[in-house]
């Protein structure tokens, strides 16, 4: 695993655009089937806007439905991080860069074998290189 990166917010604001940091730092979302990649079907990995964390294979990838792009696994475990999030008045599970605690979206246990898991990402905390 990479070192973590820390920055300060003024520094990320001169990084990111007003919606990235508005998601990656200030855990927003973006509005459903607004995002660059919520239909994207290229082939390639994508990675945190943030840092370049590769975080999520395009093999992975599939339509929830949702609005927002989907995963039913990370590129590799130790590439994300989760914790409990109760805003909202509901329990659910924060998804973030294990590398530069950028806020990604929530993992939910409602999607495809093998995994049965749901990672719903937002675009905008996403870069997609393509292969």
């Amino acid at each position: 695993m990479q070192d973590k990166l820390h920055k300060t917010d003024e520094e990320w604001k001169a990084r990111l655009t007003p919606e990235q940091f508005y998601v990656c730092r200030q855990k927003g979302t973006e509005r459903p089937f607004s995002g660059e990649y919520y239909d994207c079907k290229e082939d390639g990995i994508y990675q945190c806007v943030c840092c370049g964390n590769e975080l999520f294979g395009s093999e992975t990838k599939f339509n929830s439905g949702t609005g927002w792009p989907s995963f039913w696994a990370p590129v590799a475990p130790e590439q994300i991080q989760t914790e409990d999030d109760t805003s909202l008045m509901m329990r659910r599970t924060e998804v973030r860069c294990s590398r530069c605690d950028a806020h990604l979206g929530h993992v939910f246990h409602d999607g495809p074998p093998p995994t049965h898991l749901r990672y719903c990402i937002n675009s905008a905390v996403l870069r997609l290189i393509k292969r």
